[in-house]
């Protein structure tokens, strides 16, 4: 299953479960996965270099919407794997889907998705893709 799972995610980072992030019903509090999908975006954004373009133009990337679904709960001790795969590209925004992968259970617990909309923080406006964020996108594009 982990490796069907690496086939079809072929961008994903790993985290480690912490104790902390346990709730009292003994299990993941809800709002870890929100800073799981927050880990596995900022890392796909290093790798397409966004971080650095928003450090040079002040364009960068903004939520407007973040959704989860979870479909079995996760304990510690366990790893996850974050899937990151991008679908409705749009001239100003994209989707950021997000499977979440438990190497104990061997099992996909979490699905996510973030609402992703350029803003130029020297505006205080929306912008448009770049050319070249645009072409990183579709590189990962869902088929």
């Amino acid at each position: 299953m982990l490796d069907k799972f690496i086939a079809e995610n072929p961008v994903y980072t790993e985290i480690t479960v912490a104790w902390g992030e346990m709730d009292a019903l003994q299990h993941v509090n809800n709002v870890a996965y929100f800073r799981y999908f927050e880990t596995a975006r900022i890392n796909f954004f290093s790798q397409i270099n966004l971080m650095d373009q928003l450090q040079a133009t002040q364009v960068g990337p903004v939520l407007s919407d973040n959704n989860a679904r979870y479909k079995r709960p996760v304990t510690f001790p366990d790893t996850l794997l974050v899937g990151v795969k991008i679908s409705d590209i749009k001239a100003d925004r994209f989707m950021m889907n997000y499977t979440v992968f438990s190497k104990a259970q061997a099992a996909i617990t979490t699905l996510g998705s973030s609402q992703v909309v350029m803003f130029n923080f020297n505006t205080g406006k929306k912008a448009t893709l770049a050319p070249e964020l645009l072409d990183a996108l579709r590189s990962y594009a869902e088929a």
